[in-house]
């Protein structure tokens, strides 16, 4: 790809791009994310990991050249949120660093921008998924299924972890959720207008192992998507003016 940045050619490149995670103890798989992540881009893309790690994480991570943000661990909406805002690239592509997302398909994610969408969520659930426990496929559904009718709009994966956003999306919303962001980062924008596009992604079983207690993590991210629409909703609702 060339290197001439949107602003000036009229599309992105990979010199636009900031690849983001939170991390938290993955010293096992983190350095093989970020070696795909520098190979699929040329080494072009910034990356920016938050980290709570006590093990070798952020050491790796900057070894892979990363900009490193360390921060007390207070959860994945709170490292994730950060690890967000951080970057001033015009794209920012959040992803998980337990490898179970497809690096190879950055291009595709770059190129559905190009085209003109303000974010692309990858679509776990649209291959099967069949790396991940069944519990997590069931509950993945169950949360789509709860948002799309609150939304009023068909969803088929609220909380992956792998997308690609437009700064100004990003920078335009107040995002409050914690356990839940990675719904609350799907939902507000679809909620607010902005052009959404699913795109299936294959999904792989994580390396190391995982930090979120399922039957917890997925009541939480079931309030939250709850509530996030709620509040949408309300957003929406005409207000009389104060006398």
């Amino acid at each position: 790809m060339d290197t001439v940045s949107g602003d000036e050619a009229g599309e992105y490149t990979f010199e636009d791009v900031s690849v983001v995670m939170g991390t938290y103890n993955e010293a096992e798989a983190i350095g093989k994310v970020l070696s795909d992540v520098e190979e699929i881009t040329d080494g072009k893309a910034e990356v920016v990991c938050v980290d709570g790690s006590s093990d070798r994480t952020p050491e790796i991570a900057r070894e892979h050249g990363a900009t490193v943000i360390e921060q007390e661990p207070q959860g994945y909406g709170v490292a994730v949120r950060a690890a967000v805002l951080e970057p001033d690239r015009p794209i920012v592509v959040t992803t998980d660093c337990d490898d179970t997302y497809p690096m190879e398909q950055l291009p595709e994610f770059l190129e559905l921008i190009n085209e003109g969408y303000d974010v692309v969520s990858g679509d776990r659930l649209y291959h099967g998924a069949d790396a991940m426990p069944a519990f997590n496929r069931f509950g993945n559904h169950a949360f789509a299924a709860i948002a799309s009718v609150l939304m009023g709009t068909r969803v088929h994966d609220t909380t992956t972890g792998m997308r690609a956003y437009r700064r100004d999306v990003v920078e335009s919303i107040e995002w409050t959720e914690n356990t839940g962001l990675s719904a609350e980062l799907l939902i507000r924008p679809l909620m607010r207008g902005y052009d959404i596009r699913e795109h299936p992604i294959e999904y792989r079983e994580r390396a190391g192992e995982t930090k979120l207690d399922p039957l917890r993590g997925g009541a939480e991210i079931a309030k939250s998507i709850v509530k996030v629409c709620l509040e949408e909703r309300l957003r929406e609702l005409p207000h009389e003016p104060t006398r």
